[in-house]
């Protein structure tokens, strides 16, 4: 993310997870989902922590009315998790076969959204509910009903 660009006081959205199992929650998100690793350290008592880049981040905030809404068309009305992780790609479809093939769990095949992208659901490691998501184009109504990714 090129923070020297930034507008005002936050720099870095930076999203901290506690993985119970670290290796297979870093070969899962690094290896096969592909975030570059940025840092890593190693300390005392076994204590291990891997900062791996995500490309731009974004806090998005909805309503509950919103979450409902996401949940419908995006997974069939399955209610998502309070914090879910939503990740764009080039190829939901193949990023979610890959994902299933390392053992995250499918919770919703890929489907096209009204707002024009490509969204499907995961249980991954670390216990983290993941969309992965991918514009496919501008929404017919600008993605006003909607939001812009619907993640």
């Amino acid at each position: 993310m090129n923070t020297e660009n930034a507008k005002g006081p936050v720099r870095q959205l930076r999203l901290v997870v506690e993985a119970e199992d670290y290796e297979a929650a870093l070969y899962f998100y690094r290896d096969v989902l592909g975030l570059a690793e940025q840092e890593a350290y190693e300390g005392e008592g076994d204590a291990r922590v891997t900062i791996l880049d995500a490309g731009r981040a974004t806090l998005e905030l909805s309503n509950p009315a919103q979450v409902k809404l996401i949940d419908r068309v995006e997974a069939d009305g399955q209610p998502s998790a309070r914090l879910r992780v939503a990740f764009e790609v080039e190829d939901t479809a193949a990023v979610t076969a890959e994902l299933v093939e390392a053992g995250a769990e499918l919770l919703a095949t890929p489907r096209e959204t009204p707002w024009r992208s490509l969204n499907s659901r995961l249980a991954a490691p670390a216990g983290l509910q993941v969309t992965l998501f991918q514009e496919l184009g501008p929404a017919e109504d600008g993605g006003v009903n909607a939001g812009p990714t619907g993640p």
